[in-house]
């Protein structure tokens, strides 16, 4: 009787909350959207391009480096995933906590065009699904947006997101909601069944408008993984051109993202034929790669061998737009995350390689530990998900610590800044240390030049690293370049061996021990053996700059490599 009584009341309130819940929204909207269009540019993050990075104008064209991660609201129920599972708050405060400064936030194109859709309820769209138990989930997390229409679930979402602060892009996936992609799936092309131009067109107008007054929505993807049979270049450059000037025209603040065709695999038909459109400055092109995007070839090939035969190709498709002065943005690649799936954890390592050797802006998949309902599953799990099935705790935290040097940037634009290399090991997300041949966090790296000679000299001294012997901690060195042990190649088709002849005239490969130590060891899985694993003697020399990789406490002359962490010959 008591719990009857509590219902009929809440049953009567809920009204009254929900016109409360309303003012309140609309009271904040009005007046974000009132001082946004007292000033736009003061209010809105103002970023622009210059040349390859992504650049704040507020802040004198300061790189801003877009570490992001995909929250999907493009499936079934249209309805941002984990409301049922988290409050909407708690969910964009972990993001943060987790390292990320930005969302790729994915919508269905129909959730803006079809106004049956958008102004369902996401208690009935739950429910045309049967979705009870998300239901009660979301009633319990989120109640005041149970009984909200989808299209202002989504706008609560971006809200939120935007008062922690948090950088949004929004991704239109597909146009009809449910899972992506396939080739057949009517979403892959213009002119496809659910893929009329017309209507995208229209659709990701309304969402440039619509979002224009929410200070953190920085960018907007204009279609997600163009594939099919449909697809051809003439059509590509015609709407995507058209697509791209009606959003700049309804919010000329959003960055505004191109994909390429093939899955987002290929973008090489821009080597030679440019997109022409009249403004400038706002243009990024995204591209996605995964470990199955090759098969299982990380597992049935050499892992040097099909690393440099997919970065090249990588090259071809996509990184020569860096050159071409464009933003690259890898608004997709992940992993299973539970560690087992060998493909994706030899795939990893090369595209972390790459991605801190080009010191790219990039979307990791996914947040989502689990789904309403995909593919007819209802509570499916997300092996590629940050969180776990509850979305309460990480699935695997040594990812997350792995991929957290890629989170800040290395590199800067400002050409005054003071340029060195640093060593960076993939396989740990790790970095040789200003103090120990060891490897430690990237923030206090050893700050190298990198010759011609092929000579890695500690920055601002006359020492250099230097191989000794066989299955020792490599050392610093003073007779830098007067023998071969003081030359460091990257060999192998990965070109991440770091390779030299020791003392005894060994060849050697930098490795690591059990301590994460940097040893010399013989060189491993240069070529032919499939089943060999060559990722703890992986290392990239790559670029830095001096504020963007935090300084030592200690000066370059006082440094204790310099006298005992290091052994010196």
């Amino acid at each position: 009787m008591r719990g009857s009584f509590r219902s009929y009341l809440l049953f009567l309130l809920l009204p009254l909350l929900l016109v409360l819940h309303e003012t309140v929204i609309h009271n904040r909207r009005h007046h974000t959207n009132n001082n946004a269009a007292a000033d736009d540019d003061d209010l809105a993050l103002a970023l622009s391009t210059s040349s390859r990075w992504i650049v704040d104008d507020r802040k004198g064209g300061e790189r801003v480096k877009l570490s992001c991660v995909n929250w999907v609201s493009h499936l079934d129920a249209a309805v941002a995933e984990g409301l049922s599972k988290q409050p909407v708050d708690v969910i964009s405060k972990k993001i943060v906590e987790m390292g990320f400064n930005c969302v790729r936030f994915t919508y269905p194109l129909f959730l803006f065009t079809d106004d049956k859709l958008g102004s369902m309820t996401m208690r009935q769209s739950m429910m045309k699904l049967g979705l009870s138990g998300s239901i009660a989930g979301v009633q319990v997390n989120n109640p005041l947006l149970v009984d909200l229409p989808l299209v202002n679930v989504f706008q609560e979402v971006v809200s939120n997101l935007n008062e922690n602060n948090v950088m949004i892009i929004l991704d239109n996936h597909l146009s009809k909601p449910g899972w992506c992609c396939s080739d057949n799936d009517g979403n892959g092309f213009f002119g496809d069944l659910y893929f009329d131009p017309k209507v995208w067109i229209e659709g990701i107008s309304r969402v440039a408008s619509m979002f224009k007054g929410y200070n953190n929505v920085i960018g907007m993807s204009l279609r997600n993984e163009l594939r099919g049979r449909r697809q051809n270049l003439k059509t590509w450059y015609k709407y995507m051109q058209i697509g791209a000037e009606r959003v700049h025209a309804m919010n000329p603040n959003v960055l505004i993202i191109i994909s390429g065709l093939n899955y987002d695999l290929d973008l090489s038909f821009l080597q030679t034929n440019p997109v022409s459109l009249s403004f400038s400055k706002k243009l990024v092109f995204e591209i996605h790669w995964y470990g199955f995007s090759d098969g299982d070839d990380w597992i049935t090939g050499n892992a040097n061998e099909v690393c440099g035969r997919v970065i090249d190709k990588i090259a071809n498709n996509a990184l020569f737009l860096l050159d071409q002065g464009y933003p690259l943005f890898v608004s997709e690649w992940g992993v299973d995350q539970s560690g087992t799936n060998d493909n994706d954890n030899r795939y990893l390592n090369c595209l972390l390689g790459w991605a801190a050797e080009n010191d790219l802006d990039w979307t990791l998949w996914t947040l989502v530990g689990s789904y309403y309902y995909r593919e007819g599953v209802i509570g499916m799990e997300e092996t590629y998900g940050l969180l776990n099935w509850n979305w309460r705790e990480l699935r695997n935290s040594s990812f997350l610590e792995k991929i957290s040097p890629l989170q800040s940037p290395f590199q800067a634009p400002d050409s005054n800044a003071l340029a060195h290399k640093i060593i960076f090991h993939p396989s740990t997300g790790l970095c040789m240390q200003s103090h120990s041949s060891s490897l430690g966090p990237c923030s206090n790296a050893l700050e190298l030049d990198y010759t011609q000679e092929k000579i890695l000299i500690v920055k601002g001294t006359n020492y250099c690293i230097e191989a000794s012997e066989m299955h020792t901690p490599v050392r610093v060195g003073v007779m830098c370049g007067d023998d071969s042990s003081t030359r460091w190649e990257a060999i192998s088709a990965s070109k991440m061996h770091l390779s030299s002849t020791d003392k005894n005239g060994n060849i050697v490969c930098l490795d690591i021990d059990s301590k994460n130590n940097i040893v010399t060891n013989d060189c491993k899985c240069l070529s032919k053996d499939y089943s060999c694993d060559p990722s703890s003697q992986w290392f990239k020399v790559i670029n830095s700059t001096s504020f963007n990789i935090a300084p030592s406490p200690i000066s370059i002359s006082q440094r204790p490599i310099l006298d005992g962490s290091i052994s010196s010959s």
